[in-house]
């Protein structure tokens, strides 16, 4: 399971022009799966990205979670975040999941981020999206698990 973790004063996700997912202050998550994931990781990848000490205190350091600044999260499906571009032109994406268990796993991710208190906005899994942001930093983070 790969994280591409931006931190965002604003993001929204559009398909077919309506927008599906929106926040503020928080998270633009983006997330693709690889096979051998399974719903066991969730959990230590719930509490890293809402305890991530990566928004700034009173000072300008970065010593706040996005629990403490009580910021959303918007996720994205992205299979495109296995993309191997070692040799040729094309990206090979056989590293990427099966869609039923990528489906499966997001789905249960998203839960996971609700249950954990997180208002949690997203795109449509498999569907063409436009995500815009305003990455603030900027700061952006890979996570691997």
């Amino acid at each position: 399971m790969r994280f591409t973790i931006q931190r965002v004063s604003k993001a929204t996700c559009r398909v077919d022009d309506k927008i599906t997912g929106q926040i503020g202050n928080g998270l633009l998550i983006f997330v693709g799966f690889t096979n051998g994931d399974n719903p066991g990781m969730l959990p230590d990848a719930v509490r890293k990205c809402k305890e991530l000490r990566i928004f700034p205190d009173e000072n300008g350091k970065l010593n706040k979670s996005l629990v403490e600044i009580e910021g959303s999260i918007l996720l994205i499906s992205q299979f495109t975040l296995y993309a191997n571009c070692s040799r040729g032109r094309r990206p090979d994406f056989t590293k990427a999941a099966l869609p039923e268990l990528a489906k499966s796993l997001y789905g249960e991710l998203i839960k996971a981020f609700n249950d954990s208190g997180i208002n949690t906005q997203t795109g449509i899994f498999a569907a063409d999206m436009q995500v815009s942001l305003v990455n603030e930093g900027p700061i952006t983070i890979n996570l691997e698990w």
